[in-house]
Formats: structure tokens, C-alpha cells, sequence
């Protein structure tokens, strides 16, 4: 999961290198006013998006596969507490009718 935040991280990065290469060179439009810092992380974030889609595909099913396995886990482990609380409190009702 580390891994694909890093990675997106770092695509986003690179487009903000060349976003901002970009606009001070002329060849995109700059922002209005003093929102030029605004447009240029707004821009790499909109070009960033689709590229880490597509180009992190793989990274992201396992990162996927690995949330579900912890789902999973959680689950189990959390349907065992249950069966133990439900043994307990059987057994403690049991106890109380007896005496």
C-alpha cells in the first residue's frame, strides 16, 4: 500500500515539474490573478490522475488484494471474539440456573 501511494506520489510530482515547467515557459496559460500556484497543482493533479489509472493498474490490484486479505483477517478474528463472548456468556447463564 506504501508502495502505490509512493509511486502516485511521485507521478504527481513529475507532473508538477512539468506543469510548472510549462507555464513559466508561456507554453500553457497562466492562472488569474495571484491563483497561478493554485492552477499549476490543479493542472498536474488533472494529468496525473488518468496516467497513475493506467500506469499503476498492477500496483493497485495489490495493493487491493492486500486491504481485502486484512479485511478478511479482521473479520475472522472479530467472529472468533463473538463465538468466545457467546461460549462465556452461555456458560455463565448455565452456572446461574444450576445454583
Amino acid at each position: 500500500m506504501l508502495r502505490y501511494t509512493l509511486m502516485r506520489l511521485g507521478i504527481f510530482v513529475g507532473c508538477l515539474v512539468v506543469v510548472w515547467g510549462l507555464v513559466y515557459s508561456g507554453l500553457a496559460p497562466r492562472g488569474l490573478g495571484d491563483s497561478n500556484g493554485l492552477w499549476i497543482i490543479l493542472l498536474a493533479m488533472l494529468i496525473s490522475a488518468p496516467i497513475s489509472l493506467v500506469v499503476l493498474r498492477k500496483e493497485r490490484d495489490r495493493a487491493s488484494e492486500q486491504i481485502v486479505r486484512r479485511v478478511d483477517r479482521a473479520k475472522v478474528n472479530l467472529e472468533a471474539n463473538r463465538s468466545m463472548e457467546d461460549t462465556a456468556d452461555d456458560t455463565a447463564r448455565a452456572q446461574g440456573q444450576t445454583s
